[in-house]
């Protein structure tokens, strides 16, 4: 079993930056990648970022330029830096972990943006 806990979200004023936080736990042998989805109210959940195992980084169209994630090894942990935030980010921001075979979500944790 892989375990996931998000931290670091919060309310931020438009222009504001955050820094959420997922540290993972468990079976992590096969790991394809870790990423950041989120889903916004009355929306579908959508991809932010994601890393591969490899160091490959995949971001959308929203959010590039704006947002880094990252990834710590020794502490099992993702990260996703997200600056000049809008309040088109405003949404519960989802850790995710793809092993072959298998996909883990964490709880999510809720980032709000005031104009």
């Amino acid at each position: 079993q892989v375990q996931l806990v998000e931290s670091g979200g919060g309310l931020v004023q438009a222009g504001g930056s955050l820094r959420l936080s997922c540290a993972v736990s468990g079976r992590l042998f096969s790991t394809i990648a870790m990423g950041w989805y989120r889903q916004a109210p009355g929306k579908q959940r959508e991809l932010v970022a994601f890393i591969t195992i490899g160091g490959s980084t995949n971001y959308a169209d929203s959010v590039k330029g704006r947002s880094t994630i990252s990834r710590d090894n020794a502490k099992n942990t993702v990260y996703l830096q997200m600056n000049s935030l809008k309040p088109e980010d405003t949404a519960v921001y989802y850790c995710k972990v793809t092993r072959v075979g298998d996909v883990y979500w964490g709880q999510g944790t809720q980032v709000t943006v005031s104009s």
